[in-house]
């Protein structure tokens, strides 16, 4: 084993554990003393990369290193290209339009539920408008605090709602006066 590759190894045992890194693949000159070696990854889910150590190895010099990488080789399971969300978006939003605008024509089931529904909504409004509810205050029309007020179900009876404040004055214990 040349000093470069044992340099490499030991640069790439620092960040990866060495099971990782298999047989060296290739060696590239770079020119002015810097070399690439490959290594082959042994890591699951990772078919295909390499590990890459650039090396300088100047005259008279120890070899140092420059960078370790892992990189995709040839024919290596790469992640797709990123999409801004913008255009994923766009994306689903076209695909569920189309899929909107599709419907089965001999599917007459969703059509008899539809008029299904349309004749319950249509049955329930009509309910609705017939009828007022105990105080006389139109459903439809929404409820007017005054008509709910003088009906005496907000206020309640006045000599009602004062007894009861009374004897709730009763029930308090007695503060010292602060003066």
């Amino acid at each position: 084993m040349s000093g470069q590759e044992e340099v490499a190894r030991a640069a790439l045992a620092e960040i990866t554990p060495i099971a990782t890194v298999g047989p060296l693949l290739d060696r590239v000159d770079e020119g002015d003393g810097v070399w690439t070696l490959s290594f082959a990854a042994d890591l699951s889910g990772y078919p295909g990369w390499r590990w890459s150590v650039s090396v300088a190895e100047l005259p008279g010099e120890e070899p140092t290193v420059l960078e370790a990488e892992l990189l995709p080789g040839d024919g290596s399971l790469l992640a797709p290209e990123w999409l801004p969300w913008a255009e994923r978006l766009e994306e689903y939003q076209a695909a569920q339009a189309a899929a909107g605008e599709i419907e089965d024509p001999d599917d007459e089931s969703d059509e008899a539920d539809d008029e299904d529904v349309a004749d319950a909504d249509a049955d329930a409004d009509a309910d609705a408008d017939d009828e007022d509810d105990e105080f006389g205050v139109d459903l439809d029309d929404g409820i007017d605090l005054d008509d709910v007020e003088s009906a005496g179900v907000l206020a309640g009876d006045d000599d009602e709602q004062d007894e009861a404040e009374a004897e709730a004055a009763d029930d308090r214990p007695e503060q010292p006066d602060e003066s």
